[in-house]
């Protein structure tokens, strides 16, 4: 396929900032955001640059009282950038640790596919999808669990057990 004029034909730019010590009990997780953010990309044929800051619960509940008006963590959230004469900047992910770790123990899940999940998750909503209606949901979960076979990760959709056989 030929590149369209002006675009290149890669995988986006990815900025990665991690903002709490807690990251450092993960040693894959810049390494696993970056290949979800790719393998997301290349199935919907993005491009772009995406910021991404791996931070903690206090940052990302700030962001969502700011933000959202939602005064609590939550495990990721996404930001858009306006739309841009270059189309050049996607947006920013933004992932807690603490939420994802909790939501790991809680439902059986393993840290790095649910991080790789988060951050496609993220990554989609970047690129316009969301899950406002039943049928968008539909959408963006059957892209999310293809997304996540084609990295040769559980279905995160599946029964939750699966992840640990």
């Amino acid at each position: 396929m030929t590149p369209l004029p002006g675009r290149r034909d890669t995988a986006p730019e990815i900025d990665i900032q991690v903002a709490s010590p807690l990251w450092a009990a993960q040693r894959l997780a810049v390494e696993t955001v970056r290949a979800a953010i790719a393998a997301a990309a290349s199935a919907r044929k993005a491009h772009g640059e995406v910021s991404v800051l791996l931070t903690d619960d206090a940052t990302i509940r700030a962001l969502n009282r700011d933000w959202r008006q939602i005064d609590k963590p939550t495990n990721v959230l996404s930001f858009p950038a306006a739309e841009q004469a270059d189309g050049k900047l996607l947006g920013d992910i933004v992932i807690a640790y603490e939420t994802l770790a909790r939501e790991c123990a809680d439902e059986r899940r393993d840290f790095p596919h649910h991080l790789a999940h988060l951050t496609v998750h993220g990554f989609l909503h970047l690129i316009g999808y969301d899950h406002q209606t039943d049928s968008q949901a539909d959408e963006m979960e059957g892209l999310e669990s293809r997304i996540m076979r084609s990295m040769n990760m559980p279905d995160p959709y599946l029964a939750r057990d699966l992840e640990r056989s």
